[in-house]
């Protein structure tokens, strides 16, 4: 996750704080953690933002359930709540094919992304954004899990590949080449949106 003013030893600390009954160690982690799983879980989502806050709400459950039993230096926190969020997607996400399935449910194309309208100034910007944004979503989670996880990752959420690597459980040889298929195959889905967002050369 992006640091500014909390580094990897001060999330350390204040989850050991938390676990002794610091409320506001608590809120300054939460502070911190919350936004980037938030946003983690909604790219991994397409977008589904009410399923996003449900997963990095419970990763944050698990998190201060494990703060009694954290073991400074074993695993960063950002990176040990990555692993958790990726988790509960995945599970999210086999569950939802497996309704699908059993209803028949329809795969979502790019030309079905949500349109959002009001009459405020700049209302052409945003649609034209908000279409953007939705077209991403969509074309992200048309992706295998991994490959989506790894761009994720490195290209919305700014992760290094080595940090990639240590949430995924993998080698950085394997976040690169799941970057670079996934960045290939955002690129076929995205068809005319592809200039707009930096993959002209793919």
């Amino acid at each position: 996750m992006p640091r500014d003013t909390v580094d990897d030893e001060d999330e350390a600390a204040l989850l050991a704080r938390y676990a002794l009954g610091d409320a506001g160690a608590a809120r300054l982690l939460t502070e911190r953690l919350l936004p980037p799983a938030l946003s983690f879980a909604c790219r991994m989502l397409a977008g589904d933002r009410a399923e996003a806050e449900d997963v990095a709400q419970e990763a944050m459950l698990r998190l201060w359930r494990a703060a009694p039993g954290w073991r400074e230096g074993e695993a960063k926190v950002s990176t040990w709540l990555y692993r958790v969020v990726a988790n509960l997607v995945t599970d999210r996400i086999r569950s939802r094919q497996r309704r699908n399935r059993h209803t028949g449910g329809a795969l979502l194309e790019l030309g079905d992304a949500p349109e959002a309208a009001d009459g405020s100034p700049g209302v052409e910007a945003r649609l034209i954004a908000a279409e953007r944004m939705a077209a991403l979503d969509l074309a992200l989670a048309a992706l295998p899990g991994r490959q989506r996880e790894a761009v994720v990752l490195r290209h919305l959420e700014g992760l290094s590949n080595p940090e990639i690597a240590a949430v995924m459980g993998v080698g950085v040889e394997a976040v690169e080449s799941l970057t670079a298929r996934g960045r290939k195959g955002l690129a076929r889905a995205l068809g005319p949106y592809r200039a707009l967002m930096g993959f002209e050369g793919e």
